[in-house]
């Protein structure tokens, strides 16, 4: 099988490598120190397994796993982790491999043993992570072929349009696969539901103006590239909007 290998720490990458290599069944196929580095390596190397740290800045092992789960032929995940013992027993309700730090041989090999007799439709079901409890710090666009991560921090707004979603942000406009209500749902604290096919960041709205029929519409903040877009809000959404604005 092909393996990627993703820790922040050299010598635990390092270690990893060397196990794979001494059992002499397996390729490296790359290394990553991160998430985003980890996301682009697999859409280069389409790497059968991620040993995959859980524990990381930036992008955690879990939100990696989220994004590497969009991926057409997502890889088998084997989180390794020296911490938490919550998370080892969610991981193993979900079938999902770990392997404890510091890795030893034995419990290595087995976790890439069973990964190897994962087949395609199982994969899909054991690497599904959308029921792990970890907000995302990103959401994920595939462009040309390869994953590429947005920062939540730069998206002004989602917009609905048929079975897609357009994420317009600092950098453009970029389709994504997710719902519209799931990331209502994930991302409430920070988003207001201003139609029933856009949901807007708090932090970039202006101010709210009337039209000259009586239709209201959101101002947002222009910044960078973006001019002040005006959106319109639904009667049905129009208090709660308000309500938030508020912060109340």
């Amino acid at each position: 099988m092909k393996i990627l290998i993703v820790d922040d720490e050299p010598p635990a990458r390092e270690r990893l490598r060397q196990l794979v290599e001494d059992a002499d069944e397996h390729e490296v196929v790359g290394e990553a120190g991160n998430g985003e580095e980890a996301i682009a390596l697999a859409s280069q190397h389409q790497p059968d397994v991620v040993l995959l740290d859980i524990r990381m800045p930036g992008v955690d092992g879990i939100e990696t796993a989220h994004h590497l789960n969009a991926m057409d032929a997502p890889p088998a995940v084997v989180f390794t982790t020296a911490y938490d013992e919550y998370a080892i027993e969610a991981f193993d309700a979900r079938a999902i491999g770990y392997v404890l730090k510091p890795v030893r041989r034995e419990r290595l090999e087995r976790a890439l043993d069973h990964a190897a007799r994962i087949t395609g439709q199982m994969l899909r079901q054991l690497t599904d992570t959308s029921n792990l409890k970890s907000l995302r710090r990103h959401v994920c666009t595939r462009e040309l072929g390869q994953l590429r991560l947005i920062p939540i921090t730069d998206i002004r707004y989602f917009a609905a349009d048929q079975k897609y979603v357009t994420v317009h942000h600092a950098g453009g406009e970029s389709l994504i696969d997710d719902a519209l209500k799931s990331l209502e749902e994930e991302f409430a604290d920070a988003f207001v539901r201003i139609h029933r096919n856009a949901l807007v960041a708090l932090d970039r709205i202006d101010h709210l103006q009337k039209t000259d029929d009586g239709k209201t519409l959101i101002v947002l903040r222009g910044d960078g590239d973006n001019d002040g877009d005006a959106l319109p809000v639904s009667r049905r959404h129009l208090a709660n909007v308000r309500r938030r604005l508020k912060g109340t």
